[in-house]
């Protein structure tokens, strides 16, 4: 799969195209027009990451006239709840998701929490009212729904996390990094072993290439790992 970041030309409340930044970039050269243009050339699935509610329906419109071209999965994601340490704006979860069912009704959601990570204190992680909620909000939908979670918060919310997962068998985590989050193999592997325990897998995505094959290496049968290179 091939992740982008997706907003509209000139930032939040901009009204140029949707183009391929992470803010604080507020333009680039790369279209999403041009992207999907390339992709529908090739075997990968997508994944589409929104950080306004601007951008996402002119980006569907794109996306719905090439989705027959397409021949993988179609991820579409958005943080739409306060996570741990986090102090970015979230997206409208109830915008966004019937702005994205009214183009894909049978589309992946990757529904995440807004996070940070400071190297020089304890950083806390999910806890029971941010799992909760998540959970009160997917309880109606009908689609898959992946949750991005932050590697380096997950072993301190395993008992959150696991529950979260046995709500429903359409629930499944992808586990991220940030560039500058410490983390181990051990840790991965401890959240492998919890969620074996419930039956329900994992994917590994940004993950530092040295741990990710040490990890691939080390429990090969079972982690599936997404390369966005």
């Amino acid at each position: 799969m091939i992740e982008a970041d997706v907003l509209l030309r000139g930032g939040k409340g901009g009204n140029g195209d949707p183009i391929m930044a992470h803010p604080p970039e507020t333009d680039s050269d790369n279209t999403l027009q041009e992207w999907l243009k390339e992709i529908v050339n090739t075997n990968k699935g997508i994944k589409l990451d929104f950080k306004s509610l601007e951008a996402i329906w002119p980006s569907l419109e794109l996306l719905e006239h090439v989705k027959q071209h397409l021949r993988r999965p179609i991820w579409i994601n958005a943080d739409i709840l306060q996570g741990p340490n986090g102090d970015n704006a979230v997206v409208d979860a109830k915008e966004f998701l019937d702005t994205v069912t009214s183009f894909f009704p049978n589309v992946t959601l990757s529904l995440g929490w807004t996070t940070g990570w400071h190297p020089d204190k304890h950083n806390k992680g999910y806890d029971w009212m941010m799992v909760k909620e998540m959970a009160q909000i997917c309880s109606t939908l009908s689609q898959p729904v992946t949750f991005p979670v932050r590697a380096a918060l997950v072993r301190q919310s395993i008992s959150e996390l696991c529950w979260l997962m046995q709500q429903s068998d359409r629930y499944s985590l992808t586990v991220w990094t940030g560039k500058e989050d410490v983390y181990s193999v051990e840790d991965l592997l401890y959240i492998r072993e919890n969620f074996d325990k419930i039956n329900r897998r994992f994917c590994l995505l940004d993950v530092k290439s040295g741990i990710r094959d040490a990890a691939h290496s080390r429990e090969k049968e079972w982690l599936f790992l997404l390369n966005y290179n």
